[in-house]
């Protein structure tokens, strides 16, 4: 097995990670913006907020992206870490 073929399981496998989820778990995903909706209502009963959202996704869609945030910024990250240290292994090695 080459190279790209590798790449190319490892890449349909997220996608696959990232989809099945989605299509197969049914459930209320409630989060900390719920919480904090229920606990200004509590709090001040006569709260209005100053703008309503564009669009409202489906709760697992929206934990989805912020995960996949997550994950770009660690990719992110790591790739950065990584590009340093070969650079200066690099540099120490001439």
């Amino acid at each position: 097995m080459n190279q790209s073929s590798k790449n190319i399981w490892i890449i349909t496998a997220v996608i696959l990670l990232a989809v099945l989820p989605l299509l197969l778990v049914q459930g209320d995903f409630g989060g900390a913006d719920g919480a904090a909706e229920q606990m200004i209502g509590e709090l001040a009963p006569g709260y209005k907020p100053w703008f309503a959202p564009l669009m409202e996704p489906p709760a697992e869609t929206e934990s989805m992206l912020f995960a996949l945030q997550a994950a770009a910024g660690a990719g992110f990250i790591g790739y950065a870490i990584g590009f340093l240290r070969g650079k200066a292994a690099k540099s120490k090695a001439q």
